[in-house]
């Protein structure tokens, strides 16, 4: 389907909004110029208009397929990974000592979003493989890291992370995957994993899973879970694929969307697999890639609300229907007044999560050059921010394209309904939504609030700025701060987490509705006060934002009415 990709958008937010030049003044990332910034999105942006966009329809209707046992992509999707590959876009943010670029996660983001909008089934291989190359960046022996980093950082080889089990979902801990040492510093791995993204292939040399196992002596629960590196095929003395490891695709999962990327179910046999961090110590090394998938997650929501926009507001300009009163668009839907409230919210919905998300890998970039621990305490607090917005922005925005539609948008052909059965999963996948919300009000305001407290007065200090310039919007933004520094407060005051659990979702939907106004009023000001950036900022900031004194009321209504119910109620 066409594609735009939006570079003026993330210029803009690196010049103005989130802030590119203070990444690119630290050492670590002085190569970061305006100038590379520019031509990383120029190159990828032309990659995705013209070699993913066209796979986006092809993926859903040629699914990838398991021919006797070996998983068959869809048409196209072998030159389409050639070219993320050969362009180097698997691996923008690896380390240059792996043949990586070494730039900033600021970058990897605008290409992941646009390569997400363009052809989200694709994309998720390049992604597990970025998550891989950083869990073994941070943790993997210097042996593996010479042998497997070179190949995956240039895209020979891929990765994947198998975490879930049958019975083991979210609580991982219930794992039954065993690991037995094999007296020659390797381990046999066997077990079987649910849920694994592109757990094969047919444009790799070779794939490789890192999987969660426990060993012999693994105490229950997380505490006792080791990870492992587990390829397709055993690398030789030399370091190419030799012989096949004891794995297989035993099935595909059907799904509701995304029918280009293989869902494996894969099966373990006595694997030969080598530890990857400390033994017992698995869950924190595959935090690593967890967290760089939540983030990537994330822009993969705002990747397909990109694409949604673009596409209903091509069908609304074309498509005519009924007479305005005031003859607006020449006839087209899109006079409707209706219709401009849905392109507008969805493009001011789009504006919000990007700038979220790049803050948070904004945050994570100056941590990396600074190891200051403020920066990396705001991308903690940040990521299942930018996770759950992301993802129920591009739902929601998906949702809204449908509508746009019309009854065409019940139609499989227009595509429309593509973009809602692709990302719907998004909110479920490395970690629900609801979880990344239980963290927030849990794990992330652990510090007493001091981080986000940090983030509010910054908030309310831009907003005391603007007054001048926009008093109307600069005052909507620092009162609805204020009111995020009350609930914050309230949440805090809670000893009893279930009471903060019960309202953890609208606490992070509220959360990213001030930060959402507080980027649009950014832009706003860089424009000076007049303009299209202007114009959206207003339409957020006085039609959007106002949810967030409902959703904050939600979060503090505590859980007794919740647990009131009898189990029979809630089934009948």
């Amino acid at each position: 389907m066409p594609y735009r990709a939006p570079i003026d958008e993330y210029r803009f937010l690196f010049d103005h909004v989130i802030g590119l030049g203070p990444i690119a003044a630290t050492e670590r990332f002085a190569e970061a110029t305006p100038d590379m910034a520019a031509a990383i999105l120029s190159e990828a942006g032309r990659m995705c208009e013209e070699v993913l966009a066209p796979l986006q329809r092809t993926g859903d209707l040629h699914p990838a397929r398991l021919e006797n046992g070996v998983v068959r992509t869809s048409p196209g999707f072998v030159q389409g990974y050639r070219a993320i590959a050969e362009g180097g876009w698997v691996s923008i943010a690896a380390s240059p000592a792996h043949g990586g670029m070494g730039l900033p996660m600021v970058l990897t983001s605008a290409v992941n979003e646009m390569m997400s909008a363009a052809c989200l089934s694709l994309q998720l291989a390049p992604l597990m493989t970025q998550g891989q190359i950083e869990a073994l960046e941070h943790h993997a022996s210097d042996e593996l890291k010479a042998l497997y980093l070179p190949k995956l950082v240039s895209g020979e080889w891929a990765g994947t992370m198998n975490l879930t089990e049958s019975q083991a979902g979210s609580d991982v801990g219930a794992l039954s995957t065993r690991a037995e040492p094999r007296g020659d510093g390797t381990y046999a791995i066997t077990g079987q994993k649910i849920y694994i993204t592109w757990g094969d292939n047919d444009f790799t040399e070779n794939v490789c899973h890192l999987v969660l196992a426990r060993l012999p002596d693994g105490v229950p629960g997380t505490k006792g879970i080791s990870l492992f590196l587990v390829p397709k095929f055993i690398p030789d003395a030399n370091g190419a694929p030799g012989a096949r490891n004891s794995l297989s695709v035993v099935s595909l999962e059907h799904k509701m969307g995304l029918h280009g990327s293989p869902t494996c179910v894969m099966q373990y046999d006595g694997a030969v697999g080598w530890l990857v961090g400390r033994e017992h110590d698995g869950m924190r090394a595959m935090f690593t890639m967890m967290n760089n998938a939540r983030l990537g997650v994330g822009g993969q929501g705002v990747g397909v609300a990109e694409g949604a926009t673009q596409h209903a507001l091509a069908y609304a300009q074309e498509r005519r229907q009924g007479r305005t009163p005031n003859g607006a668009s020449g006839g087209a839907i899109l006079g409707h007044a209706d219709v401009r409230r849905m392109l507008a919210t969805m493009r001011a919905e789009t504006f919000a999560a990007r700038a979220i998300a790049l803050a948070c890998a904004q945050a994570i970039d100056m941590q990396t050059a600074t190891g200051e621990a403020a920066w990396a305490a705001r991308a903690a607090l940040l990521t299942p921010i930018a996770k759950v917005h992301g993802t129920e922005t591009g739902i929601a925005v998906a949702d809204m394209g449908i509508q746009v539609h019309g009854g065409m948008g019940f139609i499989e052909e227009t595509g429309a309904a593509q973009y809602f059965r692709d990302v719907r999963v998004t909110a479920i996948y490395e970690g629900t939504n609801g979880i990344q919300a239980m963290d927030l009000v849990g794990r992330k305001l652990m510090d007493g609030g001091e981080t986000a407290f940090a983030l509010i007065d910054e908030i309310e200090t831009v907003a005391e700025d603007a007054r001048a310039r926009l008093p109307d919007l600069a005052g909507k933004v620092w009162q609805s701060a204020e009111s995020l520094r009350e609930t914050t407060d309230w949440m805090l005051a809670q000893t009893d987490m279930t009471e903060r659990y019960a309202g953890a979702i609208p606490y992070l939907r509220g959360f990213a509705r001030v930060l959402g106004a507080h980027f649009h009023l950014k832009a706003a000001l860089a424009e000076g006060g007049t303009g299209p950036r202007t114009r959206l900022a207003r339409f957020y900031i006085t039609r959007i934002l106002p949810e967030h004194d409902g959703h904050f009321v939600h979060a503090t209504g505590g859980a007794d009415d919740l647990y009131a119910f009898d189990e029979t109620e809630l089934a009948a």
